[in-house]
């Protein structure tokens, strides 16, 4: 009876194992730029929280951190390619692997985050190359170009794009008119399916997966359109327009109890889209101009989307519901990044600067900030928060703060 019981346990914790995946990705675990931290400071040092460690050989790139329970993972570009760079939670580089040409047409450098699931870690290149690599070594396990194989089509500053995986599907926008956006398993890089979407290039955008009812829809921006693919088939079953002036939709769509926020830079702004029961439609709820971020995110937090604007550089507050502007701050210079963590607004302007803020009905309270220390060239690099602390990206450097209330 003892045997019978120890071999239920024993098939019982390899259940747990094999279906559970450890995930690092693209602004935090659900890809919305929440980061489920907790004890973490509530102000900063003039010069900002303690730097833990640095590393300034990364090379060109807007890639962020990829964080795992036991390493860190980003990726930089190295005398014309790109380089994935490994390192423990300390700053030792484990590895670095060269996986070929990347991006040196403008703007230099990566601009694609690793993804990280169960031991393995994949890469877009700016070019439509995507490899899959051995997290512990580096070594390359397969490696596909869609451009190549599946039609895809390059845009004005590189194709950019940060992976998602569904299971054992990786989905990638290649832009093409029939293989539009692809699935691949993951372990193989075989295609398991390909959709047409609306035959439109791609725009930049990093998708995200909602489910609704019984399906479990991708979401992405193409080069004018919202689409809506079923992620077991690739069915296209909706699309909305969004255009603006360069085809660039470069902020990861927002989902929410049934409701959908998709903002694009340039003047464009957000639309708020409301998903029918089944999933197989939408229809527009509201419309506004004023926070239209580049690329830098939003977060929804108690019902308000916090983000900055393009056009007018400020940091804005709207209502999820209404999309009515509830405050605005010009306390940062530029426009920028945000990410939320333990009641906290994280903002990363481009003018170098990394601020503090509390989120307030009408607005920010910025509480601190500080001048990100290393690096060169623009401030694109998203924050990152994992274990109580901050990752900074900027240019070659990988800044690493403790964040950790005493």
């Amino acid at each position: 009876m003892k045997k019978n019981i120890s071999i239920l346990i024993s098939l019982f914790l390899c259940s747990i194992i094999t279906f559970s995946q450890e995930i690092s990705q693209w602004r935090g675990p659900n890809r919305d730029g929440i980061y489920n931290e907790t004890g973490l400071l509530k102000k900063w040092q003039e010069l900002g929280p303690k730097l833990l460690w640095h590393f300034d050989e990364l090379g060109d790139g807007h890639s962020s951190a990829t964080v795992t329970s036991t390493a860190v993972y980003t990726a930089g570009t190295v005398n014309g390619n790109g380089v994935i760079f490994a390192f423990d939670l300390s700053g030792k580089l484990l590895w670095k692997t060269d996986y070929g040409k990347e991006w040196t047409e403008s703007w230099d450098g990566v601009r694609s985050t690793p993804l990280y699931v169960d031991g393995k870690i994949y890469q877009m290149s700016g070019y439509g190359k995507v490899v899959c690599l051995n997290a512990n070594d580096g070594k390359i396990i397969w490696t596909i170009d869609y451009m190549k194989d599946y039609g895809g089509k390059n845009i004005r500053w590189g194709v950019t794009e940060n992976l998602l995986v569904d299971g054992d599907k990786l989905f990638c926008t290649t832009g093409g008119e029939e293989a539009n956006v692809i699935a691949l398993d993951r372990n193989t890089g075989k295609l398991i399916w390909k959709s047409k979407g609306k035959g439109e290039e791609s725009a930049y955008c990093s998708p995200t997966l909602i489910k609704i009812s019984s399906k479990k829809i991708l979401v992405t921006m193409t080069a004018n359109s919202i689409i809506g693919i079923e992620a077991s088939n690739g069915n296209l079953l909706w699309s909305h327009e969004q255009t603006n002036q360069y085809s660039v939709h470069a902020n990861t769509p927002i989902y929410k109890d049934g409701y959908l926020y998709c903002v694009s830079g340039y003047g464009k702004g957000g639309v708020m889209l409301k998903l029918s029961d089944d999933g197989s439609s939408v229809s527009e709820v509201w419309r506004s101009e004023l926070q239209d971020t580049r690329m830098g995110g939003v977060v929804l937090v108690d019902g308000k989307l916090y983000g900055s604007g393009d056009k007018s550089r400020k940091w804005f507050v709207l209502d999820w519901k209404t999309g009515k502007e509830l405050g605005s701050s010009d306390v940062l210079s530029k426009s920028g990044n945000i990410i939320f963590a333990d009641g906290m607004l994280y903002c990363y302007s481009e003018s170098g600067e990394v601020a503090l803020a509390e989120p307030k009905v009408d607005g920010y309270n910025f509480i601190s900030k500080f001048k990100v220390p290393f690096g060169k060239n623009p401030h694109w690099a998203h924050l990152v928060i994992k274990d109580k602390k901050l990752y900074v990206r900027h240019g070659a450097s990988l800044m690493v703060y403790s964040i950790q209330s005493n």
